[in-house]
């Protein structure tokens, strides 16, 4: 991806200081989804990253990963999944329980949404601390498929979240802080 565009979408990104809590500066990305050359550029990024590497499902996390997700999902030719809080899915699930600044979430997937002939893309558009997206990690795991890739739209490096995962594990981010 051009240099050129990456700082085109960073100067769409909107930053919110003191939220969700006071200290946090807050990246929030919908201000680069509702320009049309952001969402573009975006999409762009997002399907140079995985063209050609058989992609059958994409994991959007929950709700922001839905966004970027279905995107890629749709012009990968793939099925879109979505990663949601408890109790939003109508089916039989697999949960997974993880550990936050102030106490505990817990994400739920479809039993049957991923097997083990899937590659599969996870994918959310900011990585901070990285305790979500372990959590979506484990989860998709356990349903063993053949591959699993992780995607962000924007990356806080400072955060040091990417050193959750294996190192075997592609980690992927469009922006880079």
């Amino acid at each position: 991806m051009e240099q050129e565009k990456i700082e085109k979408v960073k100067s769409l990104i909107r930053n919110i200081p003191d939220f969700p809590s006071k200290g946090i500066l807050f990246r929030d990305l919908t201000t680069a989804f509702k320009d049309a050359e952001g969402l573009a550029i975006i999409t762009e990024s997002l399907v140079e990253k995985y063209a050609g590497l058989g992609i059958t499902k994409v994991v959007g996390v929950e709700a922001r990963g839905f966004i970027g997700g279905s995107i890629l999902a749709r012009e990968l030719g793939a099925g879109f999944v979505p990663l949601r809080k408890p109790g939003k899915l109508p089916a039989d699930t697999v949960s997974k329980s993880y550990a936050k600044e102030y106490g505990t979430d817990t994400i739920e997937i479809h039993r049957d949404a991923i097997d083990e002939n899937d590659i599969v893309v996870i994918h959310d558009d900011l990585l901070a601390t990285g305790g979500t997206m372990l959590a979506a990690y484990e989860l998709v795991k356990s349903m063993n498929p053949k591959k699993v890739y992780i995607d962000f739209i924007v990356e806080l490096s400072g955060l040091e979240g990417r050193k959750l995962f294996p190192a075997d594990v592609p980690v992927n981010a469009m922006i880079v802080y």
